[in-house]
C-alpha cells in the first residue's frame, strides 16, 4: 500500500508574489467579463429551450418525478434545476428560455462551475504559482470553456468540476472523498463513465483489493443517496432506459460531429452523411461494437499505466487519455465531449509534453467546437466541420489520443528535472 501523497515537495515550493496576485485578478475579471456578456445571448436556442423544458416539469410535477421525462442528464442536474424552480418561480410557467432571465438562469450553474475549474486548477498547482497562475487563467479565458457554458449552455463544466474535486482528494490521499466525488460526476452526466477506468486502477493500486471495494462501496452509498428522492417514482430505472433508447435510437449514430475516428468513417465512406452506427461490418458485428472493442483495449493500456506506476502525476495523465480515447474511438460521440481532457490536461501543463499536447488538443477541440455548432452563419461558412477541416482534425485528435497514452507510459525521469514534472510525491 502506498502512503499519503502531494503535489510537490515542501522544500520545491515557490512564494507567490504580488504579481502572480494581480495577473490572477485580472485574468478573473476577464473571465466575468466575457462570460457577463455571452449569458444573456441566445446561444443554441434548440438545446436551452429543451432544458427549460425538462425544468419546467420538474417545477411542475416536483423533483421525484423528473425522470418520468426522458432526460439526458443525471440526478445530480436535476437538483441544481429544482433548486433554480425555487428561486426563479418563472419557471413553472416558462416552456423556453425566450426570455432572457430564464435564458441566464439556465446558463449560470455551468458558468459559475468554470470559475470553480480554475480555482481547483489553481490549487492543485499551487506549489508553482507561475503555473498555478497560467492555468487558472487559462481555463477561464480557453474559448472551448466559455463557449460550452456561457454561450450554448450545456453543463460540462458541471461534471468535470465533480470529477476534478475527486482527482484532488484522490492524489492528497483522500480517497473515500473523491470517490464520493466521483460518483457525483457519473451522476451529473453519463459522459463521465470512462473516468471510472483510471480511478479505479488508482484505487486498486493504492490500496490493493480492499482499497478498490471501500471505494466503491463509498462510491455506491452516495449514488444511493444522491437518488433517494427519486426511488419511489422510479427514477433510476427510468432514466437508464432513456438513456438507452436514446443510444439506440436518436444517438445512434457514428459521429455525432466529432472529430474522431468516426467522423472520417462518414466522411470517407458515406460522403460526409450521418451513418448508424448499428450497420453490420462484418456478419453480427457492428461499427458501435467495434468502437466499445477499441476503446476497451485501449482503456486497458491506461489502468495497467496508473496500476504500475500510481502517482499523482500518472492519475492525471490517465483520466486525460481516457476522454481523448473515448471520444476519438466510441461511436455516439457528440463534439464536446472531450471537454474533461481540457482541464486534466492544464494540471499538467508544467511538464513540457503536456503543456504541448494542451496547446494542441485545446485549439483542435476548439475548432471542432466552433465548426460543428457556430455562434453565426459566417462562423459556419469559414469553418465547415465537413470536408478537409474535418478530415485533418480527426486524424489531429487520433494521434493526440495515442500520443497521451503514450505519455502514461512514459513519464519524466528524475533526471529531466521540475520544469518536466508536475506532480511530485513524497
Amino acid at each position: 500500500m502506498y502512503g499519503p501523497v502531494v503535489i510537490d515537495r515542501l522544500e520545491d515550493r515557490e512564494r507567490w508574489t504580488t504579481r502572480h496576485t494581480a495577473i490572477l485578478v485580472i485574468g478573473v475579471a476577464l473571465g466575468v467579463a466575457i462570460r457577463i456578456a455571452l449569458l444573456p445571448t441566445q446561444g443554441l436556442r434548440g438545446d436551452i429551450d429543451q432544458f427549460v423544458g425538462w425544468l419546467n416539469h420538474i417545477a411542475v410535477a416536483g423533483l421525484p418525478n423528473t425522470f418520468e421525462q426522458e432526460l439526458t442528464f443525471g440526478p445530480v442536474v436535476a437538483y441544481i434545476w429544482w433548486f433554480l424552480g425555487l428561486v426563479e418561480p418563472g419557471f413553472r410557467t416558462a416552456t423556453d428560455a425566450s426570455d432572457t432571465t430564464i435564458r441566464i438562469l439556465m446558463k449560470l450553474p455551468a458558468t459559475l462551475a468554470d470559475f470553480g475549474l480554475a480555482a481547483g486548477v489553481a490549487f492543485g498547482l499551487r506549489a508553482r504559482p507561475t503555473w498555478a497562475v497560467v492555468g487558472a487563467v487559462a481555463i477561464l479565458l480557453h474559448p472551448a470553456v466559455w463557449y460550452v457554458s456561457a454561450w450554448w449552455g450545456q453543463y460540462e463544466s458541471v461534471f468535470v468540476l465533480w470529477a476534478l474535486i475527486a482527482t484532488l482528494f484522490a492524489i492528497n490521499g483522500r480517497d473515500g472523498f473523491a470517490a464520493a466525488f466521483l460518483a457525483a460526476a457519473v451522476l451529473t452526466k453519463p459522459q463521465a463513465v470512462p473516468l471510472l477506468v483510471p480511478f479505479a486502477a488508482w484505487f486498486f493500486a493504492r490500496g490493493g483489493v480492499a482499497g478498490l471495494g471501500r471505494a466503491t462501496l463509498i462510491g455506491a452509498v452516495t449514488a444511493l443517496v444522491i437518488w433517494l428522492p427519486f426511488l419511489a417514482a422510479g427514477g433510476p430505472l427510468d432514466y437508464l432506459r432513456g438513456v438507452s433508447e436514446l443510444q439506440g435510437d436518436v444517438f445512434s449514430i457514428l459521429s455525432l460531429r466529432a472529430w474522431n475516428l468516426w467522423w472520417l468513417v462518414q466522411e470517407i465512406g458515406n460522403d460526409g452523411q450521418f451513418a448508424s452506427d448499428r450497420v453490420s461490418l462484418i456478419g453480427p458485428i457492428t461499427f458501435r461494437m467495434v468502437g466499445f472493442a477499441i476503446t476497451g483495449l485501449l482503456a486497458i493500456v491506461v489502468a495497467f499505466g496508473v496500476r504500475r506506476d500510481p502517482r499523482p502525476r500518472t492519475l492525471i495523465v490517465g483520466l486525460a487519455a481516457i476522454m481523448l480515447v473515448a471520444f476519438s474511438f466510441l461511436t455516439t460521440m457528440h463534439e464536446r465531449y472531450a471537454f474533461a481532457a481540457v482541464v486534466f490536461l492544464m494540471l499538467l501543463i508544467p511538464e513540457s509534453r503536456m503543456r504541448w499536447l494542451a496547446v494542441a488538443f485545446g485549439a483542435v477541440f476548439t475548432l471542432n467546437l466552433v465548426a460543428a455548432i457556430p455562434a453565426s452563419p459566417e462562423l459556419g461558412r469559414a469553418l465547415p466541420v465537413a470536408g478537409p477541416l474535418g478530415i485533418v482534425g480527426s486524424v489531429a485528435m487520433i494521434t493526440m489520443a495515442v500520443v497521451a497514452v503514450a505519455l502514461l507510459r512514459d513519464p519524466p525521469t528524475p533526471e529531466s528535472g521540475r520544469s518536466e514534472a508536475s506532480v511530485v510525491v513524497r
